[in-house]
């Protein structure tokens, strides 16, 4: 759907789910972007640029899709001039339902290639996304079944992102707790 004010709903914004191999060349895709985002968000940038998400885990079936974390250090509401001239668009607030972060997305293709996630560091989804990423990349038992639970949950999802999305949160929430279970 569109409205007047919005415009046309991109393509991207309904693509399918689709989980594919891990990809080697992930890494160097998002330090690229990394590389220009930094320029980008020099003035509002306080706790760097980090790779997240599944394409930033060695050998995690994913989406196609980098994941990046920025560490900023207010929002706006407005689309960032600096970011829409390097082709990323805001997703509204309203339309994203994250109100700790302001949401880009990086189209190439017709595809989305790039998720931008800005975050005020001092929030607590700041250290959840990292951290659950850390786990990921320390513990080949959970990334494996979070790979099987992915497979399955596009294969029943595939139409629908969200509800994707939101299959995936009691396991992300029982890594997370796991994770910063304090220590004996």
């Amino acid at each position: 759907m569109s409205s007047p004010e919005a415009g046309p709903v991109p393509v991207w914004a309904h693509e399918a789910v689709e989980i594919v191999p891990a990809n080697s060349r992930w890494p160097e895709l998002a330090a690229a972007e990394i590389s220009r985002l930094e320029r980008a968000l020099a003035p509002r940038l306080v706790a760097g640029i980090h790779h997240v998400g599944s394409t930033s885990v060695p050998g995690l079936e994913a989406k196609p899709i980098l994941d990046l974390l920025a560490g900023i250090r207010d929002h706006t509401p407005d689309p960032d001039p600096a970011l829409t001239a390097l082709g990323w668009h805001l997703v509204p607030v309203e339309l994203d339902g994250q109100p700790w972060r302001r949401f880009y997305v990086l189209p190439k293709n017709e595809k989305r290639y790039a998720h931008l996630h800005l975050v005020v560091p001092t929030s607590p989804q700041f250290r959840i996304v990292l951290t659950f990423r850390d786990q990921l990349r320390a513990a080949p038992e959970t990334t494996r079944a979070y790979a099987a639970l992915k497979q399955e949950l596009a294969e029943r999802h595939r139409t629908d992102r969200e509800a994707y999305t939101r299959a995936k949160a009691s396991f992300i929430e029982g890594v997370l707790a796991r994770s910063l279970q304090p220590r004996e």
